[in-house]
């Protein structure tokens, strides 16, 4: 069975989706932040099938999120290392962090962000960054672009709220 296809989608977060919506890439691309590049360190942090992560890596690699180094010759082997686009994914992981450990993580969070500076726990909010007001503030929502196509436009007016997009 295909799936379909988001790409073309007017829609930001699908068109987002599209590149790392599958869970195993976003595992990669927070392995990636890690540290990890090479096929076998994946492969043993995520326990994912050799296939599975070829296809994944290469969809990275194709997405332009990942670059493929090669490292070896004989035979050829290659590390996967972020590319700004990639490396802007960032806060979005943190954001998962962050989310999952205030409604997933009954037992407590098992993973925290922390200032390596001052070792203090950072208490992540994301803001406009011309307001500083945090972006859950009901004043924002979202609104057609400049290229919008009419469905968009009608699918945004008159929303109240980022939670309705």
């Amino acid at each position: 069975m295909h799936r379909k296809s988001f790409g073309t989608m007017q829609c930001p977060i699908a068109r987002s989706l599209e590149r790392v919506g599958e869970w195993w890439s976003i595992l990669i691309l927070r392995d990636c932040f890690h540290g990890l590049r090479r096929f076998d360190e994946f492969e043993k942090s995520l326990g994912i099938a050799p296939n599975m992560l070829t296809r994944r890596l290469n969809g990275l690699v194709e997405a332009g999120l990942l670059e493929r180094h090669q490292y070896n010759d004989r035979p050829p082997r290659f590390e996967y290392v972020l590319t700004e686009r990639g490396r802007d994914f960032s806060p979005v992981l943190l954001a998962l962090l962050t989310w999952g450990n205030k409604h997933f993580a009954p037992e407590g969070a098992s993973v925290l962000i922390v200032n390596q500076e001052t070792g203090q726990v950072a208490e992540p909010v994301m803001v406009d960054g011309v307001s500083g007001r945090p972006l859950s503030d009901p004043v924002f929502r979202s609104a057609p672009g400049p290229a919008a196509d009419d469905r968009t436009r009608r699918r945004h007016t008159g929303r109240v709220g980022l939670s309705q997009t």
